[in-house]
C-alpha cells in the first residue's frame, strides 16, 4: 500500500523559502517507529503525520531524531495539504488532535491562521553554558514551556549570531530563541531559533517559538497584533496576535513536491 506524502514550504508564498515540512497522509494506524524512520528519511526539520478521525485529524510531528509536542510550520503545511487535496472544503476549519491539545487552522484569503496555546516566558537565570554557546550578551533571558528565549540589543546581533552547536546540545532544552526588535518599520520583531538537541541546528521558521515570542513582544511593545520576521537563511514572515491564553499565527504556504511512499 502506498502513502501520499507532500513537501510544503510554510510561512512563505514563494517556493524554496520559509520552512519546508513533509506531510504524510496516513491510510490507517501505523507504528511510531515507522513514522520516525520516515522523518529520518525526509531529513527535514519536521515531518507531519495525519490520520483522519471522526472529529478532525490526529496530527503528530517528528524531527529526524525525536517526536515533538508542538510544531507550527508543519501544522500550517498540514492544513494547506488538506485543503489543496480536497480532503477539506476551502471554507472548512482544519481540526487537529495533538499532544498539545486541539489546534485549528482557518483560511483567511491567501493566509492560513493557526490557533495555538500561548507559552509566555518567565524570566530566569541563564543555565550554565547557554550564553557562551550562543555568543551573545543578553538584555533578557526567559524560559517558556519548551525553550529558552534570549533578547538582545538589536537585529544585527541576531543576524550575526554564530552558535557553537556542539556546546548548545549540552543545554537541557528543546531549543533557544534569540530575538530583538526589528530594525525596519514593516516588522515588529525578529528572531532565530536553534535546536541542536532536537536534531535541528537552526530551524528556518518556527511557528511554535512564536507562541512564546508573541506574548513576550506584545507586552513589550504594548500591542496585540504584530508582524514577525524569522531571519534565517531561508527566512519567513508571520502575522501574530495575542488572543487571551491563545495566540493566532498566520502564514502562507506553497507545495513544492507530491509523491507516494512505497515502503
Amino acid at each position: 500500500m502506498t502513502t501520499p506524502i507532500l513537501q510544503i514550504d510554510a510561512f512563505t508564498s514563494q517556493p524554496f523559502a520559509g520552512n519546508p515540512a513533509a506531510v504524510c497522509i496516513l491510510n490507517g494506524q501505523v507504528d511510531r517507529d515507522w513514522m520516525q524512520r520516515v522523518a529520518r528519511e525526509m531529513n527535514l526539520s519536521e515531518t507531519a503525520f495525519l490520520r483522519q478521525q471522526e472529529q478532525g485529524y490526529e496530527l503528530r510531528w517528528f524531527t529526524p531524531s525525536v517526536e515533538v509536542d508542538l510544531c507550527g510550520h508543519a501544522t500550517l503545511a498540514s492544513a494547506h495539504a488538506l485543503w489543496e487535496l480536497g480532503h477539506l472544503r476551502s471554507d472548512e476549519t482544519a481540526r487537529f488532535h495533538t499532544r498539545s491539545g486541539l489546534l485549528t487552522a482557518e483560511r483567511r484569503g491567501d493566509w492560513i491562521e493557526l490557533d495555538f496555546p500561548a507559552t509566555p516566558p518567565v524570566e530566569t537565570a541563564a543555565p550554565n553554558g547557554l550564553l557562551a554557546a550562543i555568543g551573545v550578551s543578553p538584555a533578557y533571558v526567559g524560559r517558556s514551556r519548551f525553550d529558552y528565549i534570549v533578547e538582545v540589543e538589536n537585529e544585527r546581533i541576531v543576524r550575526d549570531a554564530r552558535p557553537d552547536f556542539a556546546a548548545l546540545r549540552g543545554v537541557e532544552t528543546r531549543g533557544v530563541i534569540v530575538t530583538s526588535r526589528s530594525s525596519t518599520p514593516e516588522r515588529d520583531f525578529v528572531s532565530r531559533f536553534f535546536a541542536p538537541a532536537s536534531g535541528v541546528d537552526e530551524d528556518p521558521v518556527t511557528g511554535s517559538a512564536h507562541c512564546c515570542l508573541t506574548p513576550f513582544w506584545s507586552a513589550r511593545l504594548k500591542k496585540d497584533a504584530l508582524v514577525a520576521h524569522q531571519i534565517s537563511a531561508r527566512g519567513g514572515v508571520l502575522k501574530v496576535r495575542v488572543d487571551g491564553t491563545r495566540v493566532r499565527l498566520s502564514g502562507q504556504a506553497v507545495t513544492v513536491l507530491r509523491g507516494q511512499l512505497l515502503a
